[in-house]
């Protein structure tokens, strides 16, 4: 009884400080207890606690508004990853060219080029599709590119166009295989049982993003699988890794 209290009077004391959409996050830390040793100011880009310039970077940048395009239609070709990412980079401008060098994003933007080529099927024929003809063209340009630029004794393909071709060729060939059509296989899990006079402990953590809310969850059993005890918790705001260590934590203060 006192501790739900302390946590309702816990709670009343945090919405007097923190906005509403905070106050999740901020119950959602553990409370300090006097075996975890004294608090230290630190830095949380990092997870040594020490600041650098590199994750104070990063942080602005995960800050900064998402880029919108059809990314949907990039990340559903199943064909080579590298191709997907090196289109990928190229929409977000993250290509180290001389342009962007000098420029610094400052010009025309590549996105709406990009997928008006990947979204384009007037260009198909019977057994190519345009999409995947631009985006290995693409790779292929650049690769050369960072080739010709770093490696002295490379010299450009007489027939790019033929290599080009011919690997999209190959890529039709692997996707249409039979032996690589997607297939759902069913996976059956479950519970292996501890020796005997142990018990164990099964844990568990999930983030609901449209609520904003994580919570987690654990039972404990014995080698007979008889149940013995069990707890849930509501956290507050974090994410689903953050909520399954919730999960073992708790799990290992009532053990």
């Amino acid at each position: 009884m006192n501790a739900m209290h302390h946590c309702s009077q816990t709670i009343h004391e945090v919405s007097k400080y923190e906005p509403f959409d905070r106050q999740g996050t901020v119950l959602a830390i553990p409370a300090p207890k006097d075996i975890y040793g004294q608090d230290s100011i630190g830095w949380g880009g990092t997870n040594n606690r020490g600041f650098t310039v590199k994750s104070a970077y990063d942080s602005h940048n995960t800050r900064s508004h998402p880029i919108e395009g059809d990314w949907k239609a990039l990340w559903s070709w199943k064909d080579p990853h590298r191709i997907q990412t090196f289109m990928w980079m190229a929409a977000h401008e993250r290509l180290l060219t001389n342009y962007r060098r000098s420029k610094w994003g400052v010009g025309v933007s590549p996105l709406e080029w990009i997928f008006k080529n990947i979204n384009n099927q007037v260009l198909d024929t019977h057994n190519k599709k345009w999409s995947t003809i631009f985006m290995v063209a693409c790779w292929h340009m650049w690769t050369w590119r960072n080739k010709t630029i770093f490696e002295d004794h490379f010299q450009r393909p007489n027939d790019s166009i033929f290599k080009i071709l011919k690997m999209v060729e190959d890529i039709n060939k692997y996707t249409q295989h039979p032996l690589n059509i997607h297939q759902c296989n069913t996976v059956f899990i479950g519970w292996n049982k501890p020796r005997e006079g142990w018990i164990k402990l099964n844990c568990d953590g999930a983030y609901k993003d449209s609520l904003g809310l994580a919570r987690c969850g654990g039972l404990f059993r014995n080698s007979d699988g008889r149940w013995i005890k069990g707890y849930t918790r509501k956290i507050g705001t974090c994410d689903a890794l953050f909520a399954e260590m919730w999960g073992m934590h708790l799990g290992m203060q009532l053990a």
